[in-house]
C-alpha cells in the first residue's frame, strides 16, 4: 500500500508554546488514519497545516509524492469540530454555494446534492434556513458539503459529536463506503471505540511529540498483557491444581455452573499449551485473550499506567512475573 500523505519533522510554535515539535507521520493510501491525542496535543495545529491555513515552521509534507501546494486544496475535504454555516441562508442554495467553492459547476452540485440530501432524509428542508435546522441536521449538510467533490483525501475532527446513535452508525456507513471507493481518510477524536471499529492504523499525539504509531491491530498486539480469560462448565477438578509454573492464576468466579478464570501466559509458554491444560479440568466454553482496547493503550500511553479498572488485573500478572 502506498503513502498519500507524509508529514516529515513538522515543527510549529506559538510565541513561546512548542505546539509540534518534529512530528512525523505516513498516511497510507485509500486507509482510515485516527489521529489522536490528548487536548493541547498538537494534533489541530497539524490539521490546519495539512490544510494551509497556517504554515509550519519547520518540516515538510508530500500530498501523493509532491510537495504540499495551494492546488491540493480541491483535492482535501475537511470537516472541523467547529461547525460554521450562514444562518440566514438557505439550505440548498448555501450547499450549491458552497460547492462551487469546491470546483464544481452549478448543475453538477445540485445534483450530487439531490442524492445526497435524499439519502440523508434532508430534502424537505432544502428551501429552510439553515437557522431553521436542528444541529445534527446542520451537521449532515457539512458533512454532505465535505465529501461532495470526492476528494482524495478527507479530514474528519470528531465528526459524530452530537449525534445520536443511529445518525452515527449512518455516517459509520458512508466512511467505510468512501474509503471502499478509494478516499483516504484522517479522523481526529476521543472516542476510542469508534477507533478500533473504523481505523486502520493510527498516531497518537502527546505533548507536541508523536508517542505512538501503527497499525491497529499491530499496536494493539505490540500491547498485549499475555492475559487469557477462560470459561468453563461442569468443572470436576480446580484450575489452580492443572497450571503448573508457566501459568499464574490471576482469577477466578463461579456464577450459575460457570467457572471464569483469568490466567497470564509466561514466555515460555503458549495458549495452546493452557488450552490443553484447561481441558483436564472440564467443558471449556470460551477462551480468549484480554488485549487491551484502544482506550486502554491511550491513557497507558498519556498517563503512564492503565485505567483503574484494568490496574489491579496488571498489577497481579506484573508482580507474578516478577516472583
Amino acid at each position: 500500500m502506498g503513502t498519500l500523505l507524509e508529514a516529515g519533522n513538522i515543527t510549529k510554535t506559538y510565541r513561546d508554546h512548542r505546539a509540534l515539535n518534529q512530528v512525523s507521520v505516513h498516511i497510507p493510501d485509500q486507509s482510515i488514519f485516527g489521529l489522536l491525542g490528548p487536548n493541547g496535543a498538537g494534533k489541530t495545529t497539524l490539521i490546519r497545516i495539512i490544510n494551509q491555513i497556517i504554515g509550519a515552521d519547520e518540516g515538510t509534507i508530500l500530498f501523493d509524492n509532491e510537495p504540499l501546494k495551494p492546488g491540493h486544496v480541491y483535492r482535501i475535504g475537511y470537516l472541523p469540530e467547529e461547525r460554521g454555516l450562514y444562518k440566514k441562508m438557505e439550505v440548498g442554495e448555501q450547499s450549491i454555494y458552497l460547492a462551487r467553492l469546491k470546483g464544481l459547476k452549478r448543475q453538477e452540485a445540485r445534483k450530487l446534492l439531490t442524492g445526497w440530501f435524499e439519502k440523508f432524509d434532508l430534502m424537505p428542508w432544502w428551501g429552510k434556513k439553515v437557522e431553521e435546522l436542528s444541529k445534527g441536521m446542520q451537521q449532515k449538510v457539512q458533512f454532505i458539503i465535505t465529501v461532495l467533490h470526492k476528494p482524495r483525501l478527507l479530514i474528519f475532527d470528531e465528526p459524530f459529536s452530537g449525534f445520536d446513535p443511529i445518525n452515527v452508525n449512518l455516517l459509520k456507513q458512508e466512511i467505510l463506503k468512501l474509503r471502499e471507493e478509494g478516499s483516504t481518510i484522517i479522523f481526529s477524536t476521543h472516542n476510542m471505540g469508534s477507533v478500533e471499529e473504523l481505523c486502520d492504523h493510527i498516531a497518537l499525539i502527546n505533548q507536541a511529540e508523536v508517542v505512538l504509531e501503527g497499525n491497529v491491530r499491530e499496536v494493539r498486539k505490540s500491547h498485549s498483557t499475555r492475559l487469557y480469560e477462560a470459561e468453563l462448565e461442569d468443572v470436576h477438578t480446580p484450575v489452580e491444581q492443572v497450571l503448573d509454573g508457566r501459568f499464574e492464576l490471576a482469577g477466578s468466579e463461579k456464577h450459575h455452573g460457570t467457572t471464569t478464570c483469568r490466567i497470564r501466559i509466561s514466555e515460555q509458554a503458549t495458549p495452546n499449551e493452557l488450552l490443553q491444560s484447561l481441558f483436564t479440568c472440564g467443558q471449556l466454553t470460551s477462551f480468549k485473550e484480554l488485549t487491551p482496547s484502544m482506550n486502554d493503550i491511550f491513557i497507558k500511553q498519556v498517563t503512564g499506567t492503565y485505567p483503574v479498572e484494568n490496574r489491579q488485573i496488571t498489577n497481579s500478572f506484573t508482580q507474578a512475573g516478577q516472583q
